[in-house]
């Protein structure tokens, strides 16, 4: 069943989708397995009951196709959090203003964190790999123009929305597909660049203060971390920069390193979060975080 909702998702490519397109949710995904210690591979797949090596990525798009169902419609706000900001002047996100009652993604990665029974565990986590790459795309941290899905744009020569262009079009192009051999492959690349390459230097500073008795806060500077791209990339010259242009050229070439960046943070963080809920330690030498317990008891749901 997961493996039809991705491929559903794939081809559908709906333009007020607010996430990463399935490329990018799989490649998260794919990283975070990269990262996960022995007994989190087995915890996590006893829980998904998929013993293979696509299980964390056949499902990470799953929450997309959820909250399309009069089931799941519930779960739409959690997907994202509306900065109320002025891009690009200023870029901020509070959580007093900026997550109402029905919740957003920083109030749902806290409560997947916390008191969902044994029985609906295997749906938190099906929702917290989803979300860990929701909150890494900056307009899933903006609340303009509707996150972007209002501002008119074509993508080699295509008409489309800004927020669309930054969940699909754009890491479709660099990657060249959206199959998850595709997502596989380019998680590959990013994880050797985390190990050994251009994020080496970086790659503790992105899990740096992840703290599961302050996931609220953890989750929350996630969403600062990205809104900051809206003022300083997505939306630099403002609306007026990038409504009814073409953005397959310059503006392309100028986001790759961001979006790219992105996907392997939201990989990293989510590999460490499930060896800090499995295990008690995030498995990657920084930042440790002991958890008392059974951890993954402490996961939940709104």
């Amino acid at each position: 069943m997961h493996a039809i909702a991705y491929a559903a998702i794939a081809a559908s490519a709906l333009p007020a989708v607010r996430a990463w397109g399935s490329l990018g949710h799989a490649t998260v995904a794919f990283i975070a397995q990269n990262f996960l210690e022995d007994q989190t591979v087995t915890w996590a797949q006893d829980i998904l009951d998929i013993h293979n090596d696509t299980y964390l990525a056949s499902i990470a798009s799953w929450a997309d196709s959820y909250r399309y169902t009069d089931e799941g419609s519930w779960s739409a706000p959690l997907h994202f959090i509306d900065a109320e900001d002025s891009p690009p002047s200023s870029c901020s996100v509070d959580f007093e203003r900026d997550c109402p009652a029905e919740g957003c993604s920083v109030s749902a990665i806290a409560n997947f964190d916390g008191r969902l029974s044994a029985d609906h565990t295997k749906q938190a986590l099906e929702f917290l790999v989803h979300f860990f790459g929701d909150v890494t795309q900056p307009l899933h941290d903006e609340a303009e123009e509707v996150g972007g899905n209002d501002i008119d744009v074509t993508f080699d020569g295509e008409k489309t929305n800004l927020h669309h262009i930054w969940d699909t079009n754009m890491p479709e192009k660099l990657v060249g597909g959206y199959a998850l051999d595709d997502a596989r492959s380019w998680a590959s690349n990013l994880t050797t660049e985390i190990k050994s390459g251009a994020y080496k230097s970086d790659a503790a500073g992105w899990i740096a203060g992840m703290d599961l008795s302050d996931a609220q806060g953890t989750a929350l500077r996630f969403a600062q971390d990205a809104n900051t791209f809206v003022c300083s990339t997505v939306l630099k010259g403002g609306e007026s920069a990038v409504e009814g242009t073409d953005l397959g050229g310059a503006y392309y070439q100028n986001a790759i390193a961001i979006f790219t960046q992105q996907i392997a943070k939201g990989g990293y963080r989510l590999g460490a979060w499930l060896n800090m809920i499995a295990t008690g330690s995030n498995g990657l030498g920084a930042s440790k975080r002991l958890v008392r317990e059974r951890p993954w008891e402490r996961m939940c749901g709104r």
